[in-house]
């Protein structure tokens, strides 16, 4: 038997396994154009793909993996078809919303409302998409799910990315029918209280029902931290403490996934089989087991709908239902065809999420788990064994093994979308985990059950105890020295590379798999090949930016974005930012305009500062200025970068070369998607209305 023939037969049963994989990238590719294909390609491509693997069988090999990237795209396709178009331009200026409270989160500070069939001035049609408005922190006033309110706001679209390539919040809220967002300017005024219908509107009632019931026995950070744990929302959590679990790597604790629905339908499974060891009928005829299972599962169901079916726990649950359905069937389930599964079926009904961080992390982190235990179990059942110390060796290299692979193989993904990566992971994990596991979350799902019977103290109390152990875990780490680190931006061909070299390490299970070592050094790697802008300016002109001699500068007006700045210095890798200074290295000032020298072997940038005519513009190659620019420097013009310049394309990205300037604009790199706002159009100017004017006889015009 050849080599190649013996690897196939170790590998066969693995190839199933990649189809997910293509799935994905099928996903992916409807993402990458900048222009939107047409709506048949990915239907007549997969039915094309498909016919041909029917009538060639033996290609079916070649066919079929070119089908399921067809599938993911065509599946991408009809997730935007069913999207709610844009809404029209929303008013600049006050204006009074009204509609239906969809729902109401409670923040660190407030309340923030979400209304569905909403109305600006009352005298519009209602709105497709939902407005998200947050109250003034001083107005208490009640309100609740399926209520119709209305109150005074400034609405605004959702924002732009930071700067051209960064994340496109703009598309989350496309696909999370988000229409805009903005804040009150007066008491919310509830004009009907209504219960909620349907499942949607009821289960948001429950949350907020059980958010307020928390919050009353445990108040602060615990308390918030309880409430995310058992109803899935995040809002009110304080931002310290919220930066805190980022910064320690147990920021997963909050995110509601595997580990809490594994501890909720373990904590029902011995519940319900404890409750069957009661009966002696049940015990001797019932297969306990199965209908154990069954009922931890459907526990595991509702946990899922309460905490708001969110990808990471949809996951899981599907793993759980392929588990539980090997349980009935007395058959063994394969971990990697549940994980495989579950990804299809997230692809199939949410493929949005592919390109984010949630889906990205998560499922890195299970692949690696499943992928790393299956190769290291003949060492550990090493440290199996009867005494005491053997076991809790065990349980410790387990903890330590569990946080290192998943935090691990979930790094990179961290540091393409936030920029920086966690030192202590390993440490904060091997403490809050087993704290969560065995305390918080059992004594949470008691206290769901005692809640009808008003008796939720009685375990809320210690609930709240491990809560605050665990938020000073978060807080310790985080404040050790050096706890995170930034590090470069992936480019998104590098973490393509990364994600290859993981799947193909995770998916076969011969020594070939050590190939994808390769290429994830490459997606590691990758950062050394690309470079940070020079100059970044904001989509209103609000920002501008610049990175000299190893420092930043900002210019900021009044009303710029903290998160646009914050977005330019994770990217620049720089903890503060400086105002420009009217002399420094690299930058040069006269009376309205500064001459910014990024680049020493380079020309510069010329910064306009005030409305005067500059007399630099012979070393400038580029100019960017907060205010209508053009024509203040003689012909030929440098690349202009103004207001009128990010108004229609967004913000603007300048990178200098010996050669000159490369400027790149928001509206460049995303193209024409459904979700990117069309240009914006110039407002007609009046048309001044002169008086009649009289003909003479001859026909000339005699003024009157």
């Amino acid at each position: 038997m050849t080599p190649l023939a013996a690897w196939w037969d170790a590998e066969a049963e693995r190839v199933p396994l990649w189809l997910p994989v293509f799935m994905g990238v099928g996903v992916l590719a409807y993402y990458m154009p900048r222009f939107e294909p047409p709506v048949w390609t990915g239907g007549a491509a997969a039915i094309l793909v498909f016919t041909v693997s029917w009538f060639v069988p033996r290609g079916r090999l070649f066919t079929i993996p070119f089908f399921m990237a067809a599938l993911g795209f065509a599946s991408a396709q009809l997730a935007t078809a069913r999207a709610p178009p844009l809404e029209a331009d929303l008013p600049t200026h006050a204006t009074v919303v009204s509609g239906t409270v969809r729902a109401v989160e409670h923040l660190p500070e407030g309340r923030r409302v979400t209304f569905e069939s909403a109305r600006l001035n009352q005298d519009g049609p209602p709105l497709r998409r939902t407005i998200r408005v947050r109250l003034r922190k001083t107005d208490r006033g009640p309100l609740a799910t399926g209520d119709t309110a209305q109150l005074r706001a400034l609405v605004r679209p959702p924002a732009p990315p930071s700067y051209p390539g960064g994340w496109d919040l703009q598309r989350d809220a496309f696909y999370a029918g988000l229409g805009g967002s903005g804040y009150a300017l007066g008491p919310v005024e509830r004009l009907t209280e209504a219960t909620p219908s349907g499942v949607a509107r009821w289960m948001q009632g429950l949350r907020e029902t059980i958010a307020a019931r928390i919050t009353a026995v445990v108040p602060g950070a615990a308390g918030a931290v309880c409430v995310t744990l058992l109803t899935g929302g995040q809002t009110s959590i304080p931002e310290a403490e919220h930066q805190a679990f980022r910064d320690s790597g147990l920021a997963h604790l909050l995110a509601v996934a595997g580990l809490h629905i594994g501890i909720v339908m373990g904590f029902a499974m011995a519940v319900a089989r404890l409750g069957f060891a009661c009966s002696e009928r049940a015990s001797l005829f019932w297969p306990t087991k199965t209908l154990a299972a069954l009922v931890a599962l459907a526990v595991g169901g509702f946990y899922m709908v309460l905490t708001g079916m969110h990808v990471p726990i949809v996951r899981s649950f599907s793993m759980a239902c392929l588990f539980t359905l090997g349980a009935v069937t007395h058959r063994r389930v394969v971990s990697l065809r549940g994980l495989g599964l579950a990804g299809v079926v997230l692809m199939l009904l949410e493929p949005q999420e592919v390109p984010g961080v949630s889906f990205q992390m998560s499922f890195s982190a299970v692949l690696a788990l499943i992928a790393g235990y299956e190769a290291l179990r003949p060492w550990l059942r090493q440290l199996h064994g009867h005494s005491w110390h053997r076991r809790l060796a065990s349980h410790i290299v387990a903890l330590a093994l569990t946080s290192a692979l998943a935090g691990t193989a979930s790094a990179p993904y961290g540091a393409y979308h936030f920029g920086h990566v966690q030192v202590y992971f390993v440490v904060a994990n091997m403490v809050a985990v087993p704290m969560t596991a065995m305390w918080t979350m059992p004594l949470g799902l008691i206290a769901l059950a005692l809640m009808p019977l008003g008796l939720e103290w009685l375990a809320l109390i210690p609930m709240g105890w491990g809560s605050e152990a665990i938020v000073w875990v978060a807080m310790t780490t985080a404040s050790w020295p050096a706890a995170t680190f930034p590090v470069p931006h992936i480019p998104a061909w590098g973490l393509a590379m990364f994600s290859l070299g993981l799947a193909w390490l995770g998916i076969w299970r011969t020594r070939l798999r050590l190939f994808g070592v390769l290429p994830m050094l490459v997606g590691l790697l990758s950062p050394v090949t690309e470079r940070a802008p020079d100059v970044l300016v904001s989509a209103d002109a609000r920002l501008i930016g610049a990175r000299i001699g190893g420092e930043v500068f900002i210019q900021q007006a009044q009303g710029g974005s903290a998160f646009v700045r914050d977005a330019w210095l994770q990217l620049w890798m720089r903890p503060t930012a400086r105002p420009f200074p009217t002399e420094s290295d690299g930058i040069a000032c006269a009376k309205d305009s500064c001459l910014l020298h990024p680049r020493p072997e380079a020309k510069g940038v010329l910064l306009m500062r005030g409305p005067s005519r500059p007399t630099q513009c012979k070393d400038a190659v580029a100019i960017v200025s907060a205010e209508p620019a053009r024509g203040l420097c003689p012909r030929p013009w440098p690349q202009l970068v103004d207001r009128f310049t990010v108004w229609r394309q967004g913000a603007a990205a300048i990178w200098l070369t010996p050669e000159g300037a490369m400027v790149l604009t928001d509206r460049m790199a995303r193209g024409d998607r459904p979700w990117v706002p069309p240009p914006p159009t110039p407002r007609p100017r009046p048309v001044p209305i002169l008086p009649p004017a009289a003909l003479d006889p001859g026909g000339s015009v005699l003024p009157q």
